[in-house]
């Protein structure tokens, strides 16, 4: 299972998808599930639904992770040039300047870039120590012109990511582009092969969904054409086992998948997930009878399209689970091969106790 789901995480990290741009890593994934003889169907938003028909009378499941990643949309290109750039998602400004991004133009006709940088040498004391806002950077292609820029192909609305880059480290450990959230689709693809040999358990609609980097939008539009019982997301979990990120909980890397049982955004979007009693009980109880290991996740600055998905129809049970991951939004994110190999059983096995018993009242026993 680990080498699958590294072939499947470190080809998928190397697809660009920004927000609204998914189609190559929508035709990446399909062709995986293919290959597995998995049918899949686009919706009408983009998102990938492969349907795992199950017991009637068992509350269905929707179990899905994010396609796309965040980045930037082309702004204006200058007379010399130059490209400026909107910010598309949570990416930190901190983290631009000199950093390898990639034009998406179109399979094969890519453009390279970087973000510009000002040269130490003629930096002054008063700039060192200072970060730009996103309006205020640029992007250099090497053209020369705003006539060569558009002859490349590179117009208003071109989407812009990090370089897609693939890093594998010591132990298991892989740092690189969009970990959040290919290796979501990594697990999902994972879980999505065994689902088709069981031989019963819940319908179960895995969704490989679009624009969660712009707005939360994909998700909400597959609950409510799918209407599902029940909601599983899988994301990252936000690691706190480096010095910067220490006291904000006990989430660490390599040691085991983990489950979110609160996290609230509390930047101007109120909204987040407090998971339904049943789910917390089924994951906990499915890594106690299998033996793996579970961490346990409290974060307020977190939000994920969970938090709109809850509330589709008559209310849907929801959790949140997920793989450590550390540097978030970064143009290197890094995660552990053995967490998303948990994670995958974890899921497998929590899925395979939903049967006609599984109740989703609260106020029953």
């Amino acid at each position: 299972m680990r080498a699958r789901l590294e072939r499947d995480l470190g080809a998928l990290m190397l697809v660009p998808g920004l927000s609204g741009h998914e189609d190559r890593v929508r035709a990446a994934i399909r062709a995986r599930l293919e290959a597995d003889g998995i049918a899949a169907h686009t919706d009408r938003l983009g998102n990938l639904i492969a349907i795992f028909e199950g017991d009637a009378g068992v509350p269905a499941v929707m179990l899905f992770a994010h396609m796309d990643q965040l980045g930037f949309i082309v702004r204006r290109i200058e007379d010399d040039g130059t490209i400026r750039v909107h910010r598309m998602g949570g990416v930190p400004e901190r983290a631009l300047a000199s950093q390898a991004v990639l034009l998406c133009v179109g399979e094969g006709r890519d453009v390279a870039g970087v973000i510009t940088n000002k040269s130490h040498h003629a930096t002054g004391p008063h700039e060192k120590y200072t970060v730009l806002r996103a309006e205020e950077l640029a992007i250099d292609t090497g053209h020369a012109s705003a006539e060569a820029v558009h002859a490349a192909g590179i117009t208003i609305g071109t989407p812009v990511v990090y370089r897609p880059h693939v890093l594998p480290l010591a132990g298991g450990r892989i740092a690189g582009t969009s970990v959040d959230d290919r290796a979501g689709c990594a697990v999902l693809l994972e879980v999505s092969r065994q689902l088709a040999t069981r031989k019963r358990g819940p319908t179960v609609h895995v969704v490989f969904s679009v624009q969660e980097e712009f707005n939360l939008r994909g998700a909400v539009v597959a609950a409510q054409m799918l209407a599902p019982d029940i909601a599983i997301q899988i994301d990252l979990m936000l690691a706190s086992d480096t010095t910067e990120t220490a006291g904000l909980g006990e989430m660490r890397l390599g040691a085991g998948p983990g489950i979110s049982l609160y996290s609230f955004h509390g930047r101007g979007t109120l909204n987040g997930v407090i998971p339904h009693p049943a789910m917390v009980r089924l994951f906990e109880g499915a890594a106690r009878r299998e033996g793996i290991l579970l961490q346990r996740s409290a974060q307020v600055g977190i939000l994920t399209d969970l938090s709109y998905v809850q509330t589709v129809g008559p209310g849907v049970a929801s959790v949140d689970i997920g793989f450590p991951m550390r540097y978030s939004h970064s143009s290197l994110e890094m995660c552990d091969l053995a967490d998303l190999e948990g994670l995958s059983a974890l899921i497998v096995a929590a899925l395979a106790h939903i049967g006609p018993g599984f109740s989703l009242d609260r106020d029953a026993g």
